[in-house]
């Protein structure tokens, strides 16, 4: 079993390990310049893009859970049709993206705020990734289709050729053609399109004999459409609560001053940093628990459970140690502003704390995506936003100012995973014995 999370696990690290790359580099391109204003710049961007695209990244998790059931059902009729059903949605969305760039634009910086200075930045940043809406939301349904076909090695070619392309361009258009933010935007926007085609490539070369088993009645089946739409809803506003405490966050750190916006930018990137390696796990779970779901196969279910928790603590663990040791120099290499790295100081004990404090979260999240369990994941986020991270901010920046921030997003990632731990048995379990029963009964009717 350990194999087959590794097997799954580390092509997803590997593949994850390049985005918070990408940011770290965009970072740093804009911390070497002459002036704060455009790591702000950047970070207000992508916080824009981070709201939009991490609001329909459902469409990877609800195609990488469906799949996933499918696939260990042996149901390649529906795997195919759940891919054909999920590009059409993502579609339409990033049609209704472009057409609503305008207002999008004006409502981001209306909420987001900072200065004019950093907002103008910002905008023009915005109004050029923005075209890359289709390509992005079109890989966030290849990366979970893959997945959920227990093939983590293609959604890890794509990742690595999208962000080192992305890296390469922006470098270019920085520091040859003098771009600053501009070039930072269109070498994301080129990226994506690259991605996508590469995607393209690598469905037709394993997967183009499944073409012939799309269902169009399995597209426009009513019952299925309303099941994709409610857990969609359901991941969608799970992860609108998790936008919208980043997007706070932000936020909040530019309502205080330019200083403290780049550096919870930077801080913030290591907790970006340690997510992306723990999601490797989560990933696996993804793709595994759906399997065993699909399969009806409860010991293989719970087994792996087990052991994505123990791959999970030991990560946490190494990510401690390396962030007590480590963390200046980190900050170090990323600006190179003196009055950014001493405002800094203060607040480094939250990265240290953010590893053990998070990884069940992002554990169960992985396990929870892979059995469709949305309802709980819904109800667990909207109490962990509104019940614990809202009143910590909100009580306590009066008192400690910028640390209310970071107490609120430490608590907020430790009740999302003590929360769903006390809600596994009746999400998971219960809905197994129940799918079970089902089978069982329809089986004896025939």
């Amino acid at each position: 079993m350990n194999r087959s999370i590794l097997k799954l696990a580390v092509p997803n690290i590997i593949s994850n390990i390049t985005v918070p790359l990408l940011g770290l580099v965009d970072l740093a391109l804009m911390g070497h310049l002459d002036s704060q204003i455009y790591i702000g710049a950047i970070a207000l961007g992508s916080v824009i893009f981070n709201f939009i695209y991490w609001g329909f990244s459902f469409l990877r998790m609800s195609t990488s859970g469906f799949t996933a059931q499918a696939f260990g059902e042996k149901n390649q009729t529906e795997s195919i049709t759940i891919l054909a059903r999920a590009l059409i949605v993502a579609l339409l969305v990033s049609i209704l993206i472009l057409i609503l760039q305008a207002p999008i634009a004006w409502a981001s910086f209306g909420i987001i705020g900072g200065s004019v200075e950093v907002e103008t930045l910002a905008n023009a940043y915005f109004r050029i990734r923005v075209w890359a809406a289709p390509a992005a939301l079109s890989l966030f349904v290849f990366s979970g289709w893959f997945l959920g076909m227990q093939n983590a090695r293609y959604p890890m070619i794509i990742a690595i050729a999208v962000n080192v392309a992305n890296i390469l361009l922006s470098l270019f258009f920085v520091f040859v053609l003098k771009m600053k933010a501009e070039g930072v935007a269109l070498g994301t926007a080129i990226s994506q399109y690259l991605g996508l085609i590469i995607a393209l490539f690598l469905f037709f070369y394993k997967y183009k004999y499944l073409l012939v088993k799309i269902s169009r009645k399995g597209i426009m089946n009513l019952g299925i459409l309303i099941e994709f739409f409610r857990v969609n809803a359901d991941i969608f506003i799970r992860t609108f609560c998790i936008i919208g405490v980043f997007t706070f966050f932000t936020s909040k750190s530019a309502s205080i001053n330019d200083t403290i916006l780049s550096v919870n930018s930077i801080l913030i990137q290591l907790l970006l940093f340690f997510s992306f390696f723990i999601d490797g796990f989560a990933f696996a779970g993804e793709a595994l628990v759906g399997r065993f779901l699909g399969a009806k196969e409860i010991s293989n279910l719970k087994r792996v459970i087990k052991l994505l928790f123990y791959w999970g603590a030991a990560l946490a663990v190494a990510f401690t140690i390396i962030y007590l040791l480590g963390v200046n120099l980190i900050i170090k290499l990323l600006t190179s502003q003196p009055d950014v790295i001493a405002t800094s100081q203060p607040f480094l004990i939250w990265v240290i704390l953010v590893p053990v404090a998070s990884f069940a979260s992002f554990i169960w999240d992985g396990i929870y995506i892979g059995a469709t369990a949305s309802k709980a994941m819904r109800n667990t986020l909207l109490g962990a936003t509104f019940l614990v991270f809202a009143p910590v901010y909100y009580f306590l920046y009066p008192i400690i100012g910028n640390h209310a921030l970071w107490l609120g997003m430490i608590l907020f990632m430790l009740a999302r995973g003590i929360i769903q731990t006390f809600l596994y048995r009746k999400a998971i379990l219960i809905q197994f014995d129940s799918i079970h029963k089902t089978t069982s009964a329809q089986k004896l009717a025939k």
